[in-house]
């Protein structure tokens, strides 16, 4: 799960925030909400971190929310290991 952070003044992975389903990926990007611009700024911020293509990440819910289920394929191992250096 993910928080995004839209019309951010800092873009970028921001770390994890806590909430009540558990710690959320923050994830802040420049693009307003209009237009999906936002969700497909957080894939792509959300990919080039992860150092995967930015089709391999795809919004899966929450399209109109700023708490979003994002779905990454690709190698599960080096997908993890990534994640545990952010």
């Amino acid at each position: 799960m993910a928080k995004v952070q839209p019309r951010s003044r800092r873009p970028g992975l921001l770390g994890v925030v806590d909430s009540a389903d558990g710690p959320r990926l923050r994830i802040g990007v420049a693009e307003a909400a209009e237009g999906g611009r936002a969700n497909r700024a957080a894939c792509a911020t959300l990919a080039q971190a992860l150092g995967v293509q930015s089709s391999a990440v795809r919004l899966v819910a929450g399209s109109a929310s700023r708490q979003k289920r994002l779905l990454v394929t690709g190698d599960p191992t080096a997908i993890t290991a990534r994640l545990a250096l952010l």
